[in-house]
């Protein structure tokens, strides 16, 4: 549970602000979208590679 405490005389819209930047922090949606559906650990990995593949590159590109 996330606790944000509000000061004295601070406006809801900046605390509601810290509370969306803490939200997005601790990784919640994007554990529960991906929960939405099941990928094989093949899958996962596969992926997980081809992006590591496409990073290297670009890296390579920037030092030439």
């Amino acid at each position: 549970m996330l606790i944000i405490p509000v000061k004295e005389g601070e406006a809801i819209e900046r605390a509601l602000k810290r509370f969306k930047r803490k939200f997005d922090k601790t990784g919640v949606m994007k554990q529960l979208r991906a929960r939405q559906q099941f990928n094989k650990p093949s899958v996962i990995k596969r992926k997980e590679h081809a992006k590591a593949v496409y990073v290297q590159s670009l890296r390579e590109k920037e030092n030439e």
